[in-house]
């Protein structure tokens, strides 16, 4: 077993994004305490930094890290400063900004308040945000820029520097997900059927594929909405979707992870739409949109990583907001054993029993957004507490 302070020094060779770790045991494991270069992430752009920081520091560390050293949590630190301490500033354009963010991240804001650390803001919320800028200030914020401005304080200045009126914002992240896009989409039916060709057998034999459910897939578009163990779990809603179904579906993935120099000839050929966490994020998430205005499927993790301890994480809110938007139902699926078939931090899958299972349809006409988030991940969790995988 390493000491903490070889832990540390590990996760500061491979990240220049953190300054400094702090490496502490709880009943789960080692646990980190990060300390962000703040500097080094606004010369790189990020405005992602929970994200940042699990794949390339976390992530990166786990991967080569015996089991009894690995980090199964950690927090990342925003600031030194109180911000409670802090003067607000008198002005009616700072009190429209902190009110559309009290609003947007259900948090109080103060001057030093950071907009991810802090306010918990994410890629939707950044949408958002830049809309709202725009729309009442007439101020064009882009993710490079923002990068560099992600304290209140900062970005009030930077729109005070750059305003040209101050009016209600009337457009909504509704509205821009509905402007048509000049990108269109790359069918690859025959790829798609290579794939699970080759696929589903090996999968079947090597994991022992229980298969349930598949008859809840409607044959009109639909949001297919699966748990998330591991990096087999793309693949494996892949091998396991009928072909009729499959050859009409399209795949949400990061960038970071398949835009690879060993997965980007696969995700180019394999109807994969490929987001950068950091960069486009409005276009991104037209073209998202655009698989169900053409009356496609879409398949999203709503968790957004792969679980660390089998139990699910928070489910984020974009696929209920296209779902809605869109009036397409979620497949819940769950996906089981993955986890123990391809963890963190390992290379090779272990011959696992795996199980999926695509759960009956969520229709959005009656529900709000949050409930379709909420029935979504209820369902995929009551269904994993009621038929456990037996290994």
């Amino acid at each position: 077993m390493k000491s903490f302070k070889a832990v540390e020094d590990k996760i500061l060779s491979i990240s220049p994004l953190v300054k400094k770790v702090e490496i502490s045991r709880n009943e789960n494991g080692l646990h980190a305490t990060l300390y962000p270069d703040f500097d080094e992430l606004k010369k790189s752009n990020i405005i992602n930094i929970e994200s940042e920081l699990r794949w390339y520091a976390i992530e990166v560390y786990n991967f080569s890290a015996e089991d009894e050293d690995r980090v199964t949590s950690y927090d990342i630190v925003s600031t030194a400063k109180k911000l409670k301490d802090e003067l607000d500033i008198k002005s009616e354009d700072y009190a429209l900004l902190k009110s559309f963010l009290v609003e947007l991240s259900g948090k109080e804001v103060y001057p030093y308040s950071h907009m991810e650390l802090d306010l918990g803001l994410d890629s939707i919320n950044y949408v958002e945000l830049f809309i709202f800028i725009e729309q009442s200030f007439g101020v064009v914020v882009d993710e490079k820029t923002f990068s560099s401005m992600m304290i209140m304080k900062e970005l009030y200045e930077y729109i005070e520097k750059n305003k040209k009126f101050v009016k209600s914002s009337e457009k909504s992240l509704k509205d821009v997900l509905k402007e048509p896009i000049d990108k269109k989409l790359q069918y690859s039916p025959w790829i798609m059927y290579l794939y699970k060709t080759l696929m589903y057998p090996l999968f079947k034999i090597y994991f022992r594929l229980d298969i349930k459910g598949c008859e809840n897939i409607p044959n009109s578009a639909c949001i297919i909405a699966p748990s998330h163990q591991s990096m087999l779990d793309g693949f494996l809603v892949e091998a396991t979707l009928p072909y009729k179904i499959l050859k009409n579906t399209f795949f949400l993935a990061y960038k970071n992870v398949f835009g690879t120099a060993i997965l980007k000839p696969i995700a180019d050929n394999g109807q994969t739409i490929l987001i950068d966490a950091n960069e486009n994020l409005k276009q991104t998430m037209q073209f998202c949109a655009l698989p169900l205005k053409s009356n496609s499927n879409l398949v999203i993790f709503p968790e957004g990583a792969r679980s660390r301890d089998r139990k699910l994480l928070e489910f984020r809110p974009f696929f209920a907001m296209l779902s809605k938007i869109y009036n397409v139902p979620v497949i819940p699926v769950v996906i089981d054993g993955s986890f123990e078939a391809l963890r963190s931090g390992t290379s090779f899958p272990k011959p696992y029993k795996i199980k999926i299972k695509y759960l009956k349809p969520i229709y959005p006409d009656k529900l709000s957004v949050e409930e379709i988030v909420k029935k979504t991940k209820d369902e995929i969790a009551q269904e994993m507490i009621l038929n456990p995988i037996l290994i």
